[in-house]
């Protein structure tokens, strides 16, 4: 008799990540076993996601690890840091760390006390420093142990919320594409649990017998994402019938794969109208759709210096209207201190 479907579902999304990793160390030439880290939080999706680790890691002659991050945010978060990494150890994980990070809330500022590359970041709001200085440690981490890949519990729950959260900002086709299966540098970061829904993981931690923690900013109403949680898929279930995560999903997967088409074509279309002073020809830009215009100065805007986090729908739109609606406007003043202004026929992109 086989594994419980759930358990059996896990496992399965575990071992074509891991066979992944293989191929791609194989084309690397490298000569020793490749060791995969699993982040985890002690919540049920990444320790689902820990356990099938430890069980399809062995077969496949891939070494596993664990890493779990102390943000300091909650009374007692050591103690439970050190609780998860038991649990790791228990599963046979090894090498398997507990890394406290310092999250400065007060200036949006993230590092991690093991990680000082960067001298921190500056970013939107609590939630995005915490994010920032737990992939800064995961990163540092990865590092220090050569690690191949680093896996992440994010579900098909979770992206859903994520294109909603990007439908919300109106940020386009790219932030609705949600979370990438392989990001990071070299394919560091994968996500093996994007076709795999919440309550599976759960089940399968149930099944299991593996005890789990639910973080209670997860309920806390203060946080964007738990009231899209909890207030607000339900509320679209409700209206529009099940169906809705896997379907939310689907237009992530789609939506990753036009925006990948027309980053590809925006890339192309860069050399066509960028002269080696690095400025731009309106007229070759007029011509091309405004899907890949767009791309193309936003391309161009972030290599002037602009921070990519902090570029939004807006301020491409404002940098395209030199080109499409051209009244003799004065320059657009862009986050990084980056100018842009229309010049004769060209556009000129300067920071400072």
């Amino acid at each position: 008799m086989g594994p419980h479907p759930a358990v059996a579902a896990i496992r399965l999304a575990v071992r074509r990540v891991l066979h992944d990793v293989l191929n791609h160390d194989c084309a690397q030439d490298r000569r020793e076993p490749p060791l995969v880290l699993v982040a985890c939080s002690g919540g049920a999706d990444s320790m689902a996601l820990a356990s099938a680790l430890a069980f399809e890691a062995p077969k496949l002659g891939v070494r596993a690890g664990g890493v779990t991050i102390d943000h300091g945010l909650q009374e007692g978060s050591d103690l439970r840091a050190a609780e998860v990494a038991l649990r790791l150890r228990a599963l046979r994980l090894d090498p398997v760390e507990a890394i406290a990070v310092d999250v400065d809330e007060s200036n949006r500022v993230a590092h991690s006390a093991s990680y000082r590359g960067g001298g921190g970041r500056r970013v939107g709001g609590p939630e995005a420093a915490a994010r920032d200085a737990r992939y800064a440690a995961l990163d540092a981490t990865a590092e220090r142990h050569g690690a191949s890949a680093v896996l992440l519990g994010h579900t098909r729950d979770d992206q859903a919320e994520t294109v909603l959260l990007g439908l919300a900002r109106g940020s386009g086709t790219r932030s609705l594409s949600g979370m990438a299966a392989t990001s990071g540098r070299n394919g560091r970061y994968r996500r093996p649990f994007l076709d795999v829904d919440r309550q599976t993981a759960r089940k399968a931690c149930l099944i299991q017998s593996l005890p789990v923690w639910d973080d209670p900013h997860n309920a806390d109403p203060a946080y964007t994402r738990s009231r899209l949680r909890h207030e607000g898929l339900p509320a679209l279930e409700k209206a529009l019938g099940k169906g809705v995560v896997e379907a939310l999903a689907r237009t992530a997967q789609l939506s990753r794969d036009d925006a990948d088409a027309l980053d590809a074509w925006a890339a192309d279309a860069e050399g066509a109208v960028l002269d080696d002073t690095g400025t731009l020809d309106v007229a070759a830009l007029f011509a091309l759709p405004p899907a890949v215009r767009r791309r193309v100065l936003r391309r161009a805007v972030i290599g002037a210096g602009s921070p990519a986090g902090s570029l939004f729908a807006r301020h491409i739109e404002e940098v395209d209207r030199l080109i499409t609606a051209w009244r003799g406007q004065g320059a657009i003043n862009l986050p990084g201190r980056v100018g842009v202004r229309r010049q004769g026929g060209r556009l000129v992109i300067r920071q400072g």
